[in-house]
């Protein structure tokens, strides 16, 4: 896959593009993509994905409200993984932003050699997002291209969109989000050193500090299954301040069954599959132990239920 980033774009090739924010890459941006890369086949084009950095959620909202459900770096691997030709990552300012729709217009068609344009059908663009789906339309039937507008994705009665995964992951409802993203929330980052108070009681742990713009389900403890080294390894998480040992500093800490290597520097990828319960101090590290115990109990209960079945094989 090539990449492209700037502020100003120009491509030669004739195109079959996608357009959007495309954070999370759920169901719904996959069907755009292989739609894209349908046209794409069927005309003999290249095929392009266009989107925006950094988001403009974090241009417009408070940086407390902004959190990324993929990071740039995981936005780039999961567009790679699609099989598209081009990712064209827009310089997303406050100027461009200010573009009217009909300026945006006039620079996409314009310099982007689209000859097919597919869009989900409440895609907004330009100045406030009042340039609509319609008028896309309208201009691409002036030039010849074609505008092709795809229905929302609705599972469960609900739109599937990045803002309805956020808020399943704020509400500790991991699962739903799973399966509106096709693929289990996660998180990575390097092994940090910790405290290392839990190999003094029986249950050795890693750490990691993880991108600071990147969403992070509630404080509280998860059924995880982590990968090191190519390999999988299930376990609980416990994502927060660790309160029982005067924590300070979020942490992503994890607890890996049948693990007790020492990789600090080492990077590892943690898969969330399900809330086990919510972070809370305790008043002895005897109570604490006793807590784990059960919460790594509840989590191999879960890993080995029905309801763990659609990722079993995936692992």
């Amino acid at each position: 896959m090539r990449h492209i980033t700037d502020e100003f774009i120009t491509l030669d090739k004739p195109s079959a593009i996608t357009l959007g924010n495309f954070d999370g890459l759920h169901m719904g941006h996959r069907r755009l993509i292989e739609l894209t890369k349908e046209w794409a086949a069927k005309e003999n084009l290249q095929s392009v994905l266009y989107s925006f950095n950094p988001h403009p959620m974090f241009l417009f909202n408070h940086k407390e409200h902004s959190a990324l459900i993929l990071t740039r770096e995981e936005k780039y691997r999961a567009i790679e993984k699609t099989g598209i030709d081009l990712y064209v990552e827009q310089v997303f300012t406050r100027e461009f932003a200010a573009t009217s729709p009909e300026g945006f217009m006039d620079y996409f068609f314009g310099n982007l050699n689209p000859k097919v344009v597919v869009v989900g059908e409440n895609f907004t663009f330009g100045n406030r997002g009042m340039g609509t789906v319609d008028l896309l339309q309208k201009r691409g039937e002036e030039l010849g291209i074609r505008v092709i507008s795809v229905p929302i994705v609705n599972i469960d009665g609900e739109r599937v969109c990045s803002t309805r995964i956020r808020s399943c992951l704020l509400d500790r409802d991991v699962e739903t989000a799973n399966k509106l993203l096709l693929e289990p929330y996660f998180t990575q980052g390097t092994v940090i050193e910790g405290k290392k108070l839990g190999r003094t009681i029986g249950f050795p742990t890693i750490n990691v500090h993880a991108d600071f713009n990147k969403l992070f389900p509630p404080n509280g403890v998860y059924a995880t299954v982590t990968y090191y080294d190519g390999k999988p390894y299930y376990g609980v998480t416990n994502v927060g301040y660790n309160p029982t040992v005067n924590g300070q500093v979020k942490v992503v800490e994890t607890f890996l069954f049948d693990f007790d290597k020492m990789i600090y520097g080492e990077n590892v990828k943690t898969n969330f599959y399900k809330w086990i319960r919510d972070e809370r101090k305790f008043g002895s590290i005897d109570e604490l132990v006793a807590q784990m115990t059960k919460d790594t109990q509840t989590a191999k209960d879960y890993f080995a239920s029905p309801d763990f079945d659609v990722w079993r094989d995936k692992i």
